[in-house]
């Protein structure tokens, strides 16, 4: 009796709250954010899809079905407020180390494989996906759940899908940090490249060594802003590519980065006997993107970083591994709240 007394109360409250169109918005996460005791009115934004999104009340039950919008959602300080996340959390090491809390959340699957029943029995406030699963968005909005769809697929999308996600949630103000914070390095790294010549680099995919990033790919604008020149800059498309033994051998890099979280490993890049006269690899220029925190060339929050990386392996009399290491071990403590052990990282 007294349990459906207080569900009767509970849902008068609510009807209340939606018929005022505002409510408050309060994060659980802590102490300085601006969703934490914040009046909430009705917003209406305009996802990367083009659609425009009405968020009548500040999400608390978040549903991210995408890796970059949880990793960005706890760069805002909302990880008290996800329901659930994407398949294969434990995975991520990020999460281990900023929130491992989450990692036991329901997950809704994945972009390939997403489950929509899990994901409507989380009972949502706001779920955000990539832009490609419009289909599902389509029917959660038919349900009057929020969907927000994101693109982060290059450094302007990135940044819009912040904006974005920090304006749905309430957390505009650390929405803004991470932007200024961006903003510092790119200045950092233009003075850095700015006298230098471009060696040329061949970033070579996580599955297969002859795939690689063309001009249209988030990856592409890593190289470039970290002072370097893109050999498959030229191929159009926005997704990796294949190549052939012959096609690498005429492009003849100065540097081989193998992306983060590589099935295969610098060594067995360098035995391969086609590549064996490459300059990269007789100069021993050939390096791994760590993953030790996170993929570092995946549009998430700390891609920053991977720039930096990159300019540390390309110019390290502009910048040094030692300054890398102090500038990593500021972003996660101040973004992310743990100490990073940067004697961990290198540049190799």
């Amino acid at each position: 009796m007294k349990e459906s007394f207080v569900k009767q109360i509970a849902a008068l409250f609510m009807i209340s709250v939606l018929l005022l169109g505002v409510s408050a918005c309060s994060n659980p996460g802590g102490e300085g954010t601006d969703a934490k005791n914040k009046e909430w009115e009705s917003i209406t934004v305009t996802d990367q899809a083009g659609r425009d999104v009405t968020i009548s009340r500040c999400p608390q039950r978040i549903a991210s079905g995408y890796y970059v919008s949880t990793s960005l959602l706890l760069a805002l300080g909302c990880q008290d407020r996800l329901a659930g996340i994407e398949a294969k959390a434990k995975d991520r090491n990020i999460y281990a180390l900023a929130a491992p809390e989450i990692i036991d959340l329901p997950n809704m699957g994945s972009a390939k494989d997403f489950n929509l029943e899990a994901c409507i029995a989380l009972k949502p406030d706001l779920v955000i996906l990539p832009k490609k699963l419009q289909e599902p968005a389509q029917t959660l909005e038919e349900l009057g759940i929020p969907v927000l769809l994101v693109n982060p697929e290059s450094d302007v999308l990135l940044q819009e899908a912040i904006s974005l996600i920090a304006s749905a949630v309430g957390e505009e103000a650390k929405g803004r940090a991470l932007l200024d914070y961006y903003d510092e390095a790119e200045e950092k790294l233009t003075a850095g490249t700015k006298k230098t010549d471009l060696p040329s680099v061949y970033l070579a995919g996580n599955s297969d060594m002859l795939r690689t990033c063309p001009g249209g790919m988030y990856q592409n604008t890593l190289i470039r802003s970290a002072g370097g020149k893109n050999v498959a800059e030229a191929i159009k498309g926005d997704s990796w590519v294949g190549i052939s033994y012959e096609q690498l051998l005429a492009w003849n890099p100065d540097y081989i980065i193998i992306a983060a979280e590589a099935s295969y490993t610098a060594e067995d890049l360098q035995s391969v006997p086609e590549l064996a006269s490459l300059k990269a690899v007789t100069e021993d220029h050939v390096l791994t993107m760590p993953s030790d925190f996170e993929a570092w060339d995946s549009p998430v929050p700390s891609g920053i970083l991977g720039k930096l990386w990159i300019f540390a392996a390309l110019h390290p009399e502009n910048y040094s591994l030692e300054t890398l290491r102090e500038d990593v071990a500021d972003f996660y403590d101040r973004f992310y709240g743990f100490t990073a052990d940067k004697e961990i990282l290198t540049v190799s």
